[in-house]
């Protein structure tokens, strides 16, 4: 019983009520028709205030303490034992009340209300498992509210709101305040749409898929918008966009080369960004297979500060003139930007160990350096531009060498003058050269 009293006029007005059966200035018995009445509109899904407040009670004078009391000792009494439970039967009875036996009519209305709850909770926990296994986020609050609300509006669940949530294990004001939040939640996924379009648009710029760092990088450097990395990694997560993501190279195992023998001394040491362009050259040959098996190899020349690549040669063969080729493609191309105390950092191949190589190196003035033999992290700049380009280019589709050779032109144009690096300040290396140039002047 509440501890609030009602005054003499209160108690006047009350009984006026035509659902109130009697009321005096501590207590208020209500007719069994709104206890019904009561239920009914609160499987509907209306709060106790507002049906009391439907049914003309002073919700003020009442207080919200009563109306909440009497809400929770209906609702139990119904999903308990049934709509009959909700008559009041103290006028046949005198005293304490009997222990009887329910009749057969009352049983049969208790079993029922027990049965259709039963049903309606199994279909809501059926349906939460199998949203929280398709999405593989179980135990997430918003799946059990979006559930829940999904469920009372097309009327497949008539239990009371703190039953749906006590069931489900989560907060009704938690509930409430999904619902409340509705409209601002559907402003946001209307938002994350428009930029799942633009983020599909710097996915397959050029037919070359990127991650979320070159989509940042896209946005800066092609439609002068800054955007968050964060915001794009969440955004690709959502709508499952995928990166291809680089397969492990076995040899990264290796974290030291277990035998020193250089031809030529490793004069660079891992120190591939000097500050400078055109000093540090690193060059290295990849196999390229087609559809048909092999297809062709791919020698490049890269510089070491600006991950420019100044020279490329593809060949059908590995013979000696794949390296010299593209050494006479550099000087050709980047002579006049070389400085004079360029090299050129490879590894210990037959390529460059050969003396027609070494001589003409000698005849270009460039220097030259190898790694360990068996260490690719002495070279990793390099092997990891092979690696993106396999990745991002389609070459196993390449049914010739001519067209091999035309879409590896085309993706080292792309890489040079277009697509952005994260250690670049987010530039292009074409451009982080003209940057540095500058500077150095």
């Amino acid at each position: 019983m509440s501890k609030r009293t009602f005054t003499i006029e209160q108690v006047e007005a009350l009984r006026a009520n035509p659902y109130v059966k009697a009321a005096s200035q501590k207590s208020i018995t209500y007719t069994d028709e709104f206890k019904r009445h009561f239920v009914l509109k609160s499987l509907e899904g209306k709060l106790a205030k507002q049906i009391f407040q439907e049914a003309s009670f002073p919700v003020e004078v009442l207080g919200e303490q009563r109306i909440k009391s009497f809400a929770k000792k209906w609702r139990r009494r119904y999903r308990e034992e049934g709509i009959l439970s909700l008559a009041d039967t103290r006028k046949h009875c005198s005293g304490r009340p009997r222990k009887t036996d329910r009749t057969p009519e009352q049983e049969i209305e208790r079993l029922k209300a027990q049965i259709s709850m039963l049903e309606q909770e199994k279909e809501l926990l059926k349906k939460l498992d199998w949203s929280e296994r398709r999405r593989g986020n179980a135990g997430r609050p918003s799946d059990s509210f979006a559930l829940l609300c999904q469920m009372k509006n097309n009327g497949s669940y008539t239990g009371t709101i703190q039953d749906g949530c006590d069931l489900l294990g989560i907060s009704r004001s938690g509930y409430y305040n999904y619902v409340t939040n509705s409209p601002a939640r559907q402003a946001r996924e209307q938002e994350d749409q428009e930029w799942k379009e633009h983020i599909e648009e710097a996915y397959s710029y050029r037919g070359y898929k990127k991650g979320s760092r070159s989509i940042v990088m896209y946005f800066r450097n092609q439609k002068g918008v800054v955007v968050n990395r964060k915001k794009v990694q969440r955004l690709m997560r959502k709508f499952e966009i995928v990166c291809p993501i680089r397969k492990a190279n076995p040899y990264r195992r290796i974290a030291k080369a277990t035998k020193e023998h250089n031809t030529v001394a490793n004069t660079l040491q891992r120190q591939f960004d000097q500050g400078v362009a055109g000093k540090v050259l690193l060059t290295d040959i990849t196999y390229l297979p087609g559809k048909n098996g092999f297809l062709g190899y791919l020698s490049t020349i890269k510089d070491g500060a600006t991950k420019e690549i100044l020279a490329h040669y593809v060949s059908d063969n590995l013979k000696l003139d794949i390296s010299l080729q593209t050494i006479e493609h550099l000087i050709r191309n980047q002579g006049n930007s070389l400085r004079h105390d360029a090299f050129v950092h490879s590894d210990q191949g037959v390529h460059y160990t050969s003396p027609a190589f070494q001589k003409k190196l000698s005849e270009c003035n460039l220097g030259q350096s190898m790694s360990r033999r068996g260490n690719c992290w002495d070279n990793a700049p390099q092997e990891s531009f092979f690696g993106h380009l396999k990745d991002e280019i389609s070459y196993q589709s390449c049914g010739s060498l001519d067209e091999l050779k035309g879409i590896v032109d085309d993706y080292i144009q792309y890489y040079n003058e277009e697509r952005g690096q994260w250690n670049l300040k987010k530039l292009p290396p074409a451009k982080y050269r003209e940057q540095l140039l500058k500077l150095v002047a």
